[in-house]
């Protein structure tokens, strides 16, 4: 066995985190020597702070961090893999959809020639719309940005604290930290693991944000979308050129009649598509440039509470790090 630290985002979760962590409770002495439950609030509107200190006051292995605002699932968990003690550290999400029994599976997985591992579900859990787009961001993912286990990435997943210094040059709102550890190992594995139905509210991620998301790793991580503009400028190009051609050719035949009104102010508004298109993508990279030179920060941690001291801090989570 080894020591664990557990890391979970929360947000909207104040029903479902007391059973969370009784079940974890339970089943982490089974699985590590030494082990911890980092809860990361997420400026969550709801009570889940006042939940999560609960927990801590009854539990000396549970920590938690409430962050100043809500910065989403990515950046808060980089902030609990930040205050993260122990040497090897599982994520999971809050809503018990990622059952804490199955950690002991996870680790297992966890073998000395892998950096980390994905719980793979055996089926969908988030209904047919969703997991299809799920599906389609991990299979887009595959193979792209350095992450050829793309179609696998999991919120639930184990792997060595090391990865973390991956993190270190991780800025900005647009954080992706699957992306940050296949930049640093390609030692990776999966586990075939048991999913749950989310029994309490609902899903916080829908599709539309699932495509924004998506979006935002396309353009975040890559520069193929600014390649693909490129490559569609060289083809309208082409198609000018032939159509140069044709109507040339036409009129150096005699045919000097003017025709094809319909399709003329078709490809005009082909290409003006193709200009606005091609300003969208790259007004969508200067705009990143901007916010990351408005030094925008990963997050910014409230307050920590460890064994029932609440300790106020500032924080903040940056390019370089974090500062206390």
């Amino acid at each position: 066995m080894t020591n664990v630290s557990v890391v979970i985002p929360c947000y909207r979760s104040a029903r479902t985190l007391p059973a969370l962590v009784e079940r974890l409770l339970a089943v982490l002495p089974t699985a590590a020597d030494l082990f911890e439950v980092v809860l990361v609030v997420d400026g969550s509107p709801d009570d889940t702070w006042e939940v999560a200190q609960s927990l801590v006051e009854r539990h000396d292995s549970v920590r938690a961090v409430l962050l100043a605002r809500n910065y989403g699932q990515h950046n808060a968990l980089v902030a609990g893999i930040r205050c993260a003690r122990y040497e090897v550290m599982v994520t999971m999400d809050d809503d018990l959809q990622h059952p804490p029994e199955e950690i002991p599976r996870l680790l297992a997985g966890l073998r000395p020639d892998l950096d980390i591992v994905y719980g793979v579900p055996s089926g969908g859990t988030h209904g047919r719309i969703r997991d299809i787009a799920s599906k389609s961001l991990k299979t887009g993912l595959s193979g792209r940005f350095g992450a050829e286990n793309g179609a696998d990435i999991s919120a639930f997943r184990a792997f060595r604290s090391f990865l973390r210094e991956s993190l270190d040059g991780v800025g900005g709102p647009h954080t992706q930290i699957d992306i940050a550890f296949s930049w640093a190992t390609t030692r990776v594995g999966t586990v075939e693991v048991r999913m749950q139905s989310r029994l309490v509210g609902r899903s916080n991620y829908t599709p539309a944000m699932l495509v924004r998301h998506a979006i935002g790793v396309f353009v975040g991580y890559s520069t193929l979308p600014l390649r693909l503009v490129t490559y569609f400028g060289l083809l309208t190009g082409a198609l000018g050129i032939v159509l140069l051609t044709v109507f040339l050719w036409t009129y150096w035949s005699g045919d000097s009649t003017v025709k094809g009104f319909t399709s003329t102010a078709s490809m005009i508004a082909l290409f003006a598509s193709a200009q606005m298109i091609a300003l969208g993508i790259i007004g969508e990279y200067l705009g990143r440039i901007h916010v990351e030179r408005m030094g925008r920060p990963t997050y910014i941690v409230r307050t920590r509470v460890e064994s029932g001291a609440a300790q106020p801090m500032t924080v903040t989570g940056g390019p370089e790090g974090w500062s206390a």
